[in-house]
């Protein structure tokens, strides 16, 4: 079965970088793209934070991160990264990684979550 484990989430002060993974498993990871997604605190939905088609050659970011974030994949590891540099307060939420069925361009699957908190 289609399996995320998202890791490397944690605390850190404003201006400090984080470097979020995610391990897939249960599918063919370099049929598909990823994305990132993130659930602040009291909010009911997740906002698209970046995404990445499936052989790594194209990117999107959401405005709030451009420029701050970077989303990569290893196809060998099956495995999609976030860095995420000069994080800012606003940036605190739950963040996960999605896979992105190609017909629909709807994400399907999720994983459980890391948490990012960012202090000021």
């Amino acid at each position: 079965q289609v399996q995320l484990v998202e890791s490397g989430g944690g605390l850190v002060q404003a201006g400090g970088s984080l470097r979020l993974s995610c391990v897939a498993s249960g599918f063919t990871f370099s049929n598909y793209g990823m994305g990132w997604f993130r659930q602040a605190p009291g909010k009911k939905e997740r906002d698209f934070v970046a995404r990445i088609s499936s052989s790594g050659g194209s990117t999107y970011y959401a405005d709030s991160v451009k420029g701050r974030f970077t989303i990569s994949r290893d196809n060998a590891q099956n495995t999609v990264y976030l860095q995420m540099n000069n994080l800012k307060p606003e940036d605190t939420a739950v963040y996960y990684c999605g896979r992105r069925n190609s017909a629909t361009a709807i994400f399907t699957y999720w994983g459980q979550g890391t948490q990012v908190t960012v202090s000021s």
